[in-house]
């Protein structure tokens, strides 16, 4: 390998980036991360911050929590989720620079 090539991802990890990212490329679940960037939120508070139904809401939540980004805790009657993977947090302040 020269000096200027670098070894190549493996091939697992480049399919689980794609999967992530695929998931990822929606305004709505981009919106959801930068909300939970700073902390766990319940899931009414998501849907009113996003101005969206509930249903919504908790189906974009529901395919993050799916793919491993989000993980959820249940307390009473309320569900609060927060991110699970920072490094798709990284992939947010990426698309900041853009």
């Amino acid at each position: 390998m020269g000096r200027s090539e670098k070894a190549l991802i493996e091939w697992e990890k480049v399919e689980k980036a794609a999967e992530i990212l695929k998931c990822v490329a929606h305004p709505l679940r981009i919106r959801i991360i930068e909300l939970l960037e700073s902390g766990e939120m319940a899931v009414g508070e998501l849907q009113e911050r996003l101005g969206i139904s509930q249903s919504l809401t908790s189906q974009q939540l529901s395919q993050m929590k799916a793919r491993g980004i989000l993980k959820s805790r249940k307390n009473g009657n309320q569900v609060y989720y927060c991110v699970d993977r920072p490094e798709v947090i990284q992939v947010i302040n990426c698309i900041r620079k853009c």
